[in-house]
This record gives C-alpha cells, structure tokens and sequence, in this order.
C-alpha cells in the first residue's frame, strides 16, 4: 500500500499521548498524527485497542509507538517519556490525558482511593512533565486534560476526582510561568461530557447530563482532540497558563 504523505502544521513533530489507546486519548492520538505527527500513546492493560489505534496512525504515514504504563507507577511514567524520545528520536509535544474517574461519597472514598487518584491524576502528569524537560526545546507544548466538574460538579460524589483535576489548574499556570522563557508553552484543556466508552451518551444518566451543556449535547472525542491540536501547533505560541474548555457551554 502507498499512502500518500503531505506537510501538515505538525509535520516533523513526535507526541507522547498517555492514555492514548481509547476515547478522547485516542481522538487526540489520531487527530495529531493527522496533522503530520508521530505519536507514541501509553496504555495500561488493553494492548488490543492500543494496537488498533497504532494501527490507523501508521495509516496516516506517521510513525506510532504504543508503550504499556500505568500512571500511578512513576518509573513507569518517566520511562514512557524517555522511550518515545528515543525510539521517535524527540519529543516536542507531551499530552497528560491518562486519569482515573472514583466516584463517591467522602465517606465511602478512604486512603486507598485518595492515593490511586492522585497518583495517577496528579503526580502523573507532575512527573511526566520532569521527564520530558530533558528533551523538550523551544517550541515544546505541554497539554494536560482537565474536565468540566473541576469548576462545576454538578451531581454528588465527584469531590476527589473534581479535586484531582483542580489540581492541573495550579500545575499549568506554574509551569507556563516557569517554562515560557524556554520557548514551552503549557495549557490544560477541560472536555465536558463526551461521548466514550466509559461514559456513552446513550447512558442512563446521559441526558441528564447532556442538559447541563448550553448545546444540549455530548461532544465527541474529535472535538476535544481539536483544540489539543490547535495548542500543540505553531498558531498558538503564544497562548500558555490558559484553561480551556471545551465543554459546550457546561460551565457557562
């Protein structure tokens, strides 16, 4: 087969998607590889799903790397960035996207569950970025996924996982301060409900959820996973410490 390869926004650029193997982390994994970059993508048990997604994006021309890690195992973490740079031979983009979702009440969420969700929501992405300083230069994008109920929760029981996204608010506006001298950029995008496998919107609680959104809908990964690539292109160097959401209209 000859696949027909043209110069895109992101053309010579390799990413690193952790938890890229479904819903929006795949979304984001394909959109990127269709604007011209090689992507690795983390996965933390389904090596199916992580193969079909390496599939379509070796489809596209690009080069694709899937590497299982779970996030709340930190050697696991650092070596997932160090291997993308070698293997892909850079990094220039790093999306923080793996997360857990614990829902319940405080009463019912103990140490146990504390500690997975800010393993894996927080320290992740705090030593995923560590990693990927030794490699990223002028012109570096940090991405990190939010949500949409860490600035309205909405239902009971989402108060450790809205804390845990909260926290990536503090983590982007440090690090834009911190890294804009070195030409990196880093936002945080925060997707509303959206249409995956683990949260489908022909759910039982879907349209509940879906009125809470000024458009009355989900969104689909595709959405999302366009103004990632919108922030990891060259038209918005000059757009970092922002929170973006893409939530239509969830937080209005």
């Amino acid at each position: 087969m000859i696949v027909c390869m043209t110069t895109t926004t992101l053309d010579g650029k390799a990413a690193l998607v952790t938890g890229g193997s479904r819903g929006i982390g795949a979304g984001i994994a394909l959109r990127l590889a269709q604007d011209g970059a090689d992507v690795a993508l983390t996965y933390r048990q389904d090596a199916t799903q992580a193969a079909a997604v390496v599939k379509r994006i070796e489809a596209l021309g690009r080069r694709a790397l899937m590497i299982q890690a779970d996030n709340a195992d930190p050697t696991a973490v650092r070596d997932a960035v160090d291997r993308t740079a070698a293997e892909l031979g850079r990094l220039d983009i790093l999306v923080n996207n793996a997360a857990v979702f614990l829902v319940g009440a405080v009463g019912d969420l103990g140490a146990a569950e504390l500690e997975q969700t800010i393993a894996v929501n927080v320290r992740a992405p705090y030593l995923a970025v560590r990693a990927a300083l030794r490699h990223l230069g002028d012109g570096g994008r940090i991405i990190s996924i939010g949500s949409n109920v860490g600035e309205r929760a909405v239902f009971p029981g989402l108060a450790l996982y809205s804390m845990s996204k909260t926290a990536l608010v503090g983590l982007t506006r440090g690090l834009a301060r911190e890294l804009g001298p070195r030409g990196i950029t880093v936002n945080l995008v925060n997707p509303g409900p959206t249409d995956t496998d683990a949260n489908p919107a022909d759910g039982p609680n879907a349209a509940a959820i879906a009125g809470f959104t000024a458009v009355g809908r989900y969104a689909r990964p595709a959405d999302i996973a366009a103004t990632v690539a919108h922030l990891a292109g060259p038209e918005a160097g000059y757009v970092t410490g922002a929170v973006v959401n893409v939530d239509g209209g969830f937080t209005s």
